[in-house]
Parts: structure tokens; C-alpha cells; sequence
């Protein structure tokens, strides 16, 4: 019985930064949206953002423009909708006519997120080529 906790232990942590089955096997996009760092996943005109940074207590509404900063930064487009929790959430896209560009490799964004100038503040982005400090 021993054996069996640590590799369900294992299983468990790995499963912390898997996308589910609809974005499974999609590159993701790797933004630091000030202290938060991100894993983004589009598809179609959806993105899916997991947070990889530990955070004390995380309240969605503190998490939640940093998150949809991480999607629009990834997708060019504007975030109409975002269900989820402090840690994964799924944003409804909107770019207009047809879905985002899809990044042909993997990506780096180190974004500052100044608030409150709009509805979810201003995004200052560059690309790192080594990516976030994790």
C-alpha cells in the first residue's frame, strides 16, 4: 500500500499545470503578467490560461486581469468572457472576424499590467528569449 501513495502523489501533481482534453496537445505560450506567470492555450476563439506561480490566497478578482492580460497578449484579441477559478480559467475571444494566430513556437512574454486605466488596464509586453523566471 506503500508503494501505491507516492505514485498517485506523482500523478496528482503532475495533472496541476495539464490542460483538459479540448486544449490537450496544444503549445503553450508562457506569460508573466506582473507577478503571476501563466501557461496560455488557444483554440478557435478560446483560450485557456493555467497560473504556475505560487500565490498567498489568490482571490479571482486580483488573479482575473492578470489572466485575461496573459490571453490577450497571446491572442491579439480582446477577452469577451472569463469563467474559472484563481488558478485555470477559459476566456471567450473576440477578434473580430475568424479566430487569433496561432503562435508557431513557443513563446516567451514578460507583460506589465497597469491598472486601472480600462476595464482591464494597460498591457506592456516583450518578448524574453529565455522566458519568465520561474
Amino acid at each position: 500500500m506503500r508503494s501505491v501513495s507516492p505514485l498517485c502523489l506523482a500523478l496528482v501533481l503532475a495533472a496541476c499545470d495539464m490542460p483538459p482534453p479540448e486544449f490537450g496537445g496544444l503549445e503553450a505560450v508562457r506569460v508573466a503578467v506582473n507577478q503571476s506567470v501563466f501557461d496560455v492555450r488557444l483554440k478557435g476563439k478560446r483560450a485557456h490560461a493555467i497560473r504556475l506561480t505560487p500565490e498567498w490566497a489568490p482571490r479571482p478578482e486580483a488573479v482575473t486581469p492578470r489572466a485575461v492580460a496573459a490571453m490577450q497578449a497571446v491572442s491579439g484579441c480582446k477577452v469577451a468572457r472569463v469563467r474559472g477559478d484563481a488558478a485555470v480559467m477559459i476566456g471567450a475571444l473576440d477578434c473580430g472576424e475568424g479566430p487569433p494566430p496561432v503562435p508557431t513556437r513557443p513563446l516567451y512574454l514578460d507583460c506589465d499590467l497597469y491598472l486601472p486605466d480600462d476595464e482591464y488596464g494597460t498591457l506592456d509586453c516583450h518578448v524574453s528569449p529565455r522566458g519568465p523566471a520561474e
